[in-house]
């Protein structure tokens, strides 16, 4: 199948140039001239392949092996493997790209590989792509217009207090001058001498002055879309959106279940709050400021969700976000200040506390889409969750069920479903998104949540 770093083609056309040149500008890969979809050789001597003129005659071959390299030397301007495969079903060409870590083009369009695609890239995102190869990030730019007494002096301070309380900063640095913490924070351009684009977003009071979109939104919803009942949007500093954000999230937004243990009043939100403020701080740190579009948060009954119009790196596909992975921000000198003042954790750990938080909460991590942005949804309950993502009650309810008691066994889902036992071995088979098995067979074996280990770690 074709994948982020492979591609299938049964003829040769001078538009896969485009692929090479994708390739080039991401992490490299293999194109095959000669082969199906499926990766399979094409054999030409096959009725279909006859009439489509599919597949590689030895002509063909011999053409196309001193054609390619030439027609991506010229075009390019880099070098590529290009080799011929004879088999007992046919010939294909196998062309080897590495990365390079200049950026290429090809007819002045630039490409690079998005899932199993080629994608072109205009605007801000060419303009973020070029600054990456020369070793730069978008919030790295010098903004030639601020001084550093044009800052917020409530936001230098609410940094300082926390970092205080982190211990990543030192001491004698944030009693020093505000030039100097900017020097040691590395939001001061070395060159120019001028803040950075990302001092001017955390610590400015109006940082939507330069950058659009620079807010955050807030909407509760009755039951849909169409039935807004109230929204808020929070403006100033990213160093005070997130507290002020956070405090209107708790105290507006999220309603609380009420029970008592004797006399004493207990009062549960419906969603983790530990969690929502790691997806708001996770999306301030990886928003592409350069999108016009505030972050945007969506609150209904039964569910809470976050956008922001960043994009994870292609090394971290979205399905493996609740895995160990490594910490790639968007904005990295925005992240490191959030890092520095305690806000985040280094190492990619802010989606390991997102689990430790909704499974201690009897929830499941959020679903993650790509939506023009990265789209984070929390629900109330595993069960609405499930049966939304599967449409299956049985299967909700076996999920349910092992979030509530921390595991289930075949036996079990015999007697919660009042089912057969090939019925329960294939709905726990068909619940594998969510659940892993424990033990090879017998009466030993349990079915736990995939998350389990890091919500005990």
């Amino acid at each position: 199948m074709e994948a982020h770093d492979t591609e299938y083609k049964s003829i040769w056309k001078d538009d896969y140039l485009i692929s090479v040149c994708a390739f080039a500008n991401t992490k490299g890969g293999t194109l095959f001239i000669g082969k199906n979809d499926d990766g399979t050789t094409i054999d030409i001597s096959d009725p279909k392949a006859i009439k489509h003129k599919l597949g590689l005659t030895d002509a063909d071959a011999k053409y196309y092996l001193d054609l390619i390299p030439k027609k991506i030397i010229s075009l390019l301007g880099i070098v590529a493997d290009v080799t011929l495969h004879r088999t007992a079903n046919g010939n294909f060409i196998e062309i080897i790209v590495e990365q390079y870590f200049n950026a290429i083009s090809y007819l002045g369009e630039y490409y690079v590989r998005h899932g199993s695609s080629n994608q072109i890239l205009k605007g801000a995102t060419l303009s973020a792509f070029l600054l990456k190869k020369q070793g730069k990030h978008w919030d790295s730019v010098p903004v030639s217009n601020v001084k550093i007494e044009d800052l917020s002096l409530s936001a230098l301070q609410r940094f300082r207090t926390e970092a205080t309380r982190s211990g990543r900063v030192d001491g004698e640095v944030l009693n020093d001058s505000t030039e100097h913490l900017l020097h040691d924070l590395k939001l001061i351009d070395d060159a120019t001498n001028n803040l950075k684009r990302a001092a001017v977003l955390l610590f400015h009071p109006d940082p939507e002055k330069f950058f659009i979109g620079a807010y955050v939104k807030i909407g509760f919803f009755r039951k849909d879309d169409d039935d807004l009942a109230f929204q808020d949007e929070i403006h100033g500093s990213l160093m005070e959106q997130i507290e002020k954000t956070y405090d209107l999230l708790k105290s507006k937004y999220i309603t609380y279940a009420i029970s008592y243990e004797g006399i004493s009043r207990r009062e549960k939100p419906t969603f983790p709050t530990d969690a929502l403020r790691e997806s708001l701080l996770n999306a301030i740190a990886h928003k592409d400021y350069t999108s016009g579009a505030p972050i945007q948060i969506s609150v209904y009954p039964d569910r809470i969700i976050f956008w922001n119009s960043g994009r994870l790196p292609q090394s971290i596909p979205i399905e493996t976000l609740f895995e160990k992975h490594p910490s790639v921000p968007y904005n990295p000198n925005i992240a490191n200040a959030l890092f520095r003042c305690g806000d985040i954790e280094a190492w990619g750990r802010g989606y390991r506390k997102i689990i430790k938080a909704v499974m201690k909460h009897k929830q499941l991590p959020p679903t993650i889409r790509d939506v023009g942005g990265l789209m984070l949804t929390y629900y109330a309950d595993a069960h609405t969750q499930i049966k939304e993502e599967t449409g299956d009650e049985r299967i909700a309810q076996i999920v349910e069920y092992v979030i509530k008691k921390g595991s289930i066994s075949n036996s079990e889902v015999q007697n919660v479903l009042k089912t057969s036992k090939p019925t329960a071995t294939r709905l726990l088979k068909q619940a594998s998104q969510w659940l892993i098995k424990q033990g090879e067979r017998g009466l030993g074996t349990i079915y736990v949540t995939k998350w389990k280990e890091v919500a005990d770690s």
